[in-house]
């Protein structure tokens, strides 16, 4: 797909309509709002605009990221995902009438990224290919310069943080009969600065009611999500 054929796409019309509302955004708040299970493992509480997050091992979970910034009026796109389904994504809490999505940008998926970036508030990408790391990097400035959020689905030369999870256990069927209800995953969040010091916590994702849901913190760890400190003496 090239940039000018995604400018003609129903969602980018929608996208260029709300540039504008963005950058009125990025004066009031430099953080996009997350699920209150996920804030407290976040350094800022949320998604930090211009910032670039690695998201591994989950697609409900980059999802789940999602969720409350569009919820709260925030628009999003989500550039090659081609299985991502939008049942799923509302039902993990996605407002899809603000989710522009780009399936297959094929060769054109570094310009279709930054044209995303210039009009969104959160931009959520699956390169499929390794990224070389000066394209890393350009398109991590360029989120950086618009105020926009850069998730990947995957590993990101640079990003500032990496957001992981475990394979997770499903509950659901008794005796073998029922359908799978949730998965208890523990969710891992590193990175540079404020995030050097790992924090992590076990979530219900997907819950019973679509969205992820506290559960108790992972052995040897705080309520709020860090190691204990050790004692003196």
């Amino acid at each position: 797909m090239t940039v000018a054929e995604l400018a003609a796409l129903p969602g980018m019309s929608t996208a260029s309509g709300v540039a504008a509302a963005s950058a009125h955004a990025r004066t009031t708040g430099q953080v996009l709002p997350v699920l209150p299970e996920l804030r407290e493992l976040l350094p800022a509480g949320g998604l930090r605009r211009g910032g670039t997050v690695a998201v591994r091992g989950s697609t409900s979970l980059l999802l789940a990221l999602l969720a409350e910034a569009t919820a709260t009026g925030s628009w999003a796109a989500a550039v090659g995902m081609p299985n991502l389904g939008l049942v799923a994504a509302a039902e993990l809490g996605v407002e899809v009438r603000r989710l522009a999505l780009v399936p297959r940008p094929g060769a054109e998926f570094a310009p279709v990224t930054a044209v995303l970036l210039d009009g969104m508030d959160l931009v959520a990408v699956a390169p499929g290919v390794a990224l070389s790391p000066s394209i890393a990097r350009r398109l991590s400035t360029r989120a950086r310069h618009r105020g926009a959020a850069l998730l990947s689905l995957g590993a990101w030369p640079g990003a500032e943080l990496e957001v992981s999870c475990s394979a997770g256990e499903w509950t659901g069927p008794s005796a073998g009969h029922g359908r799978l209800r949730e998965r208890r995953i523990e969710v891992r969040v590193a990175g540079r600065g404020a995030a050097a010091r790992p924090r992590c916590a076990e979530l219900v994702l997907p819950g019973p009611a679509g969205a992820g849901a506290r559960r108790a913190p992972a052995p040897g760890l705080t309520p709020g999500g860090t190691a204990p400190a050790e004692e003196a003496g």
